[in-house]
């Protein structure tokens, strides 16, 4: 014959109390249910257009952003062209010079 411990030890018994602790509260719950959707009917839709309004929001915020960059990549594109064009002149006016000089030797 098992003792108690035996049985308490195996999990048994509570595996037994959930079940029947779920059977119960499905028989209370499940009539409620339509009585609870139609309740949280009005919170679930503002949830959903306080969702909307975030995401709208956060898509203006992200083509600001993608604006803003757009701009400083134009600006760096344009130093570089700038910075090559100089660098390229220097080079052209050192070749002249040397040119010159040997031009005069």
């Amino acid at each position: 014959m098992p003792k108690l411990d035996d049985l308490v030890k195996n999990g048994t018994p509570l595996g037994i109390a959930i079940g029947l602790g779920a059977a119960i509260a499905a028989t209370v719950i499940v009539p409620a249910l339509p009585a609870i959707v139609r309740a949280s009917r009005p919170t679930a839709r503002a949830a959903i257009k306080s969702g909307l309004v975030l995401l709208e929001k956060g898509r203006e915020v992200m083509a600001e952003a993608n604006e803003e960059f757009d701009d400083m990549l134009a600006e760096v594109k344009a130093e570089l062209k700038q910075e090559r064009k100089a660098r390229t002149a220097h080079v052209d006016d050192t070749e002249v010079v040397i040119k010159s000089n040997s031009d005069e030797a």
